[in-house]
């Protein structure tokens, strides 16, 4: 296997000189357009399809795009990492969240573990205990059922969940699979927490403590924050918490909860809502069997991911696209824009997943590197960015790709006709014009009104957001990042840019710093 930086790849210099990109204004206009649609789509699993029409792609740059992803070996790299070989360079650890998933490859063993196995014992003991709650076995101090679920945890422990949560409540709500409410504490400010527990009935929530180490800062104050509200409420927090956390940590097996489920080190905070993290809040949530769907709705789009042809792989040719759009179109920002409310969270999610992934100036080995990596993202639902940001995304100086995402039909099934089409109409009708407006733009003699097009866009088209439909879409998004990173020979599994932070606040606190590090301190009212 070959680790090498992009810039010294034969497909790289090939790509340099392909020129000026596909004119997207002329290319999306009249009848051609329409045969670009058909031409430039591929499709997911779980009914879903990735169309990449409006992009600023035709054959030629496909072709030398499949000449990279060869060379760079993309997809054998892939395999790698879903065999057991040691990806995360910086903390030489494997990754296996796809593992919780589905077996992909051979057996991975590490501590004399079968990992998928253990994967699958946590995912039973979460749903053993999440139906132990739904039964009445596991009650409060007054033999009564609990009905709210709060996660306390930071990070991806609480973004992923968090966005899947709020993905699928309506959709559960519609279907009678809304178990329990579930509300999310990640915030060291206390206004979050203060504002979760006074929107809950103590009395009836349950508490999902949330840390692979057990000694997060955050998740750790806000749980005595919990606690002590608990205590003041007269009862026992003993019999309102359970743990997420690793074998190894002081929250294991400890009798101050309810129920320990397990994580471990090869499945980074990011990308853990497949792992016990996810497992144990939303089995709570919509029960064991909606969980188990959205797991099957990542395993297929993982599965997918393995086709070496960029063609007929969705993750595979998203991110080559965004290589291309970031390292020869020099464009630095990608929005997500998903017109589901629903999957208002998902952009939030996204942030973490893509920038903690790839933000980083060196390669695999700790050498600088002289090219460009992640982009920022950003995003909010639509129709709501229409009226926000969409005029930079139209009529700003600079040109930021777009990644729609929609559905034929809403999740809750309800719907009314007002001037002659509903609103899961006028929502669609709204992608499709801002689609082609983005690409084609408009003439205008009044330079205000003028619109200059060539904005490139692709979309995921789903029938409707199920739990099979959410789980593809989380796969799909996690794949793309993946393929980046290898492409760009970064480590897209460790954070170090998180932790310097971390750790000059505890210096603050210990009250151990000098100079300007004193003075704001002070300017904030610490000491």
């Amino acid at each position: 296997m070959q680790w090498v930086n992009f810039d010294k790849l034969d497909s790289y210099k090939k790509l340099s000189e392909l020129g000026a990109p596909v004119n997207v204004k002329e290319a999306m206009a009249g009848e051609e357009g329409a045969k670009r649609v058909e031409k430039y789509q591929v499709p997911m699993s779980s009914g879903l399809l990735y169309s990449y029409a409006a992009k600023q792609v035709d054959d030629k740059l496909l072709d030398a795009l499949q000449e990279l992803a060869d060379e760079a070996q993309l997809t054998a790299k892939y395999e790698e990492l879903y065999n057991g070989a040691v990806i995360n360079t910086g903390e030489k650890r494997m990754v296996l969240h796809q593992l919780c998933r589905g077996q992909l490859g051979k057996d991975v063993i590490a501590d004399g573990v079968n990992k998928r196995e253990f994967y699958v014992a946590q995912q039973e003991k979460a749903a053993a205990f999440a139906n132990k709650v739904h039964a009445g076995e596991i009650v409060n101090e007054k033999g009564e059922k609990f009905t709210t679920a709060v996660q306390i945890g930071i990070g991806g422990s609480d973004l992923g969940p968090r966005a899947l949560y709020m993905a699928l409540e309506n959709w559960a709500k519609a279907n009678g699979t809304l178990k329990m409410e579930a509300r999310f504490i990640s915030n060291v400010d206390p206004d979050d927490a203060s504002a979760v527990l006074a929107g809950v009935d103590l009395a009836h929530s349950i508490f999902i403590v949330v840390s692979k180490s057990g000694t997060t800062l955050e998740t750790l104050t806000n749980e005595a924050f919990v606690k002590e509200a608990l205590k003041k409420a007269g009862l026992d927090p003993a019999k309102h918490m359970a743990a997420v956390t690793s074998e190894t940590s002081p929250l294991a097996g400890n009798p101050e909860y309810l129920e320990s489920v397990y994580m471990d080190d090869y499945i980074g905070g990011r990308y853990s809502s497949s792992s016990a993290v996810g497992a144990v809040i939303l089995s709570l949530a919509f029960g064991p069997d909606v969980f188990a769907r959205i797991l099957n709705g990542a395993g297929a789009e993982d599965a997918l991911a393995k086709n070496a042809d960029i063609r007929k792989n969705p993750a595979l040719l998203d991110a080559l696209i965004g290589v291309y759009e970031r390292n020869f179109l020099g464009y630095g920002v990608t929005a997500v824009l998903p017109y589901s409310q629903a999957l208002i969270r998902f952009p939030a999610h996204l942030q973490q997943l893509d920038m903690e992934s790839n933000g980083k100036s060196v390669n695999r080995f700790g050498e600088p590197i002289d090219y460009k990596t992640g982009p920022v993202i950003f995003g909010e639902p639509g129709t709501n960015g229409q009226h926000s940001f969409y005029q930079l995304l139209h009529q700003g100086t600079d040109i930021i790709p777009i990644q729609f995402v929609g559905f034929k039909k809403n999740q809750m099934n309800n719907d009314v006709v007002i001037q002659d089409s509903t609103s899961q109409q006028k929502l669609c009708a709204n992608v499709a014009a801002q689609i082609m407006a983005f690409a084609c733009g408009k003439d205008d003699e009044n330079p205000n009104k003028y619109f200059a097009g060539t904005r490139p866009s692709s979309i995921i088209v789903g029938e409707q957001l199920t739990p099979e439909a959410l789980g593809a879409i989380l796969a799909h998004f996690e794949n793309k990042v993946m393929f980046q990173g290898f492409t760009w020979n970064v480590n897209s599994f460790d954070q170090e840019g998180v932790q310097l932070g971390k750790i000059l606040a505890k210096k603050v606190l210990a009250k151990d710093t000098d100079g300007a590090l004193t003075s704001y301190s002070k300017l904030l009212g610490i000491f």
